[in-house]
């Protein structure tokens, strides 16, 4: 089979190219923002118990979106949810091929036979190398990689859990990243884009002295958070960077892995909150989630222009605005409840429309699923 060797666009972009200047006065992280989940999200349980009482629901969240799987809020598919989005809205989504990774029992003829045929559906979708490796299933910007060369797919298939689902999706090779929380209720004509995350990929410069290791340890907030970093440049962690050199520490534009994430919702314009009410409204029966999203420039993004969707989440998705450092505490748990509110608000309206929710089996299933994979994928880059 003919294999291909793609032009290589420009990967690495000045850092925070096209981003607002990344305010980084004050702490670097604030006391919660890396707390174990079972420590920070209580409060915030307690309150959704209520809301199932209230609008008489346990599951209403996965039918706050019916044309999402489970209404996109646990266990769905991300391919199932980008086609309807590359479906309705093509001029702003970028596209992805998806891979079904089979069983081979490590029959390397196998694996290049798989490699081969990945490359050949990139080839017939218009795709080329690079592209962005990511798991069917997961969330957290678990198994998240950049894949850049023919060798490094065939790792990632190799190391990919057998009887999984695999996206690969066009690398879009810009710095601004940004998550759009949206929301509408499904009798209100117009909705509202409630909050906005700017994702700041963390960066240490070289001084021609220290090694990698080194200005991971002495940087004030990647230091604090090594056990994300060092594991993952294990392999140049002795080198000595170039002065001034860049270097990236994180690819996955996820709180979780190592980004920045700061509070962007005092951006959002009225052009702005009308390009993602026009594309959200263009899928059907989306009512409540978040656009996650790559751009060469923020104040264009502002206009309504210049960015594409490389995710859509779906009513899983999170406010993640409230990981901003400067955000408080009880600030960040009523956001939340907020978001919760909306979410049952929809979902019992859905209801009420005649739509049916997952029933608490199929839920599990999903959820078991999920649980099962995630630990298995690839390392996240």
């Amino acid at each position: 089979m003919e294999t291909f060797t793609a032009p290589m666009p420009p990967l690495e972009p000045k850092p925070h190219q096209g981003m607002p200047p990344l305010d980084q006065s004050g702490s670097p992280l604030s006391f919660f923002e890396f707390w174990p989940m079972w420590a920070f999200y209580p409060p915030v349980f307690v309150y959704v118990l209520w809301l199932m009482v209230r609008y008489r629901g346990v599951l209403l969240p996965t039918v706050a979106n019916p044309s999402f799987p489970g209404g996109g809020f646990f266990g769905e598919s991300k391919a199932e949810i980008l086609d309807l989005a590359v479906t309705h809205a093509p001029d702003w989504v970028a596209p992805f091929v998806t891979i079904d990774r089979p069983d081979f029992g490590g029959n390397d003829q196998a694996l290049a036979s798989l490699t081969q045929a990945a490359l050949a559906k990139l080839m017939q979708a218009g795709l080329s190398l690079p592209v962005v490796a990511k798991p069917d299933l997961g969330c957290r910007g678990a198994g998240v990689r950049l894949v850049r060369t023919e060798a490094a797919l065939r790792d990632y298939l190799s190391a990919f859990p057998a009887g999984a689902r695999l996206l690969l999706q066009r690398y879009v090779a810009f710095e601004g990243e940004a998550g759009v929380f949206y929301c509408r209720h499904p009798y209100e004509r117009t909705g509202q884009v409630p909050s906005i995350t700017l994702k700041y990929f963390p960066y240490v410069h070289g001084d021609g002295v220290r090694t990698l290791r080194e200005l991971i340890l002495a940087d004030p907030r990647a230091g604090r958070l090594a056990h994300l970093y060092l594991p993952r440049h294990a392999a140049r962690l002795d080198t000595v960077p170039a002065k001034d050199e860049p270097v990236r520490l994180a690819f996955a534009g996820s709180h979780s892995r190592g980004a920045i994430f700061r509070n962007g919702t005092d951006l959002v314009t009225p052009a702005m909150a009308a390009r993602f009410d026009m594309i959200a409204k263009s899928i059907p029966e989306f009512y409540f989630g978040r656009f996650d999203i790559r751009f060469e420039d923020f104040a264009r993004v502002q206009q309504g222009e210049g960015f594409t969707i490389v995710e859509a989440n779906g009513a899983g998705a999170e406010s993640t605005h409230i990981w901003d450092r400067k955000t408080n505490l009880l600030t960040a748990w009523a956001d939340l409840m907020k978001q919760y509110r909306l979410l049952f608000q929809i979902g019992r309206a859905n209801l009420d429309r005649g739509f049916k929710p997952l029933s608490i089996a199929e839920f599990r299933q999903w959820h078991r699923r999920e649980k099962t994979l995630t630990p298995l994928y690839p390392s996240t880059d």
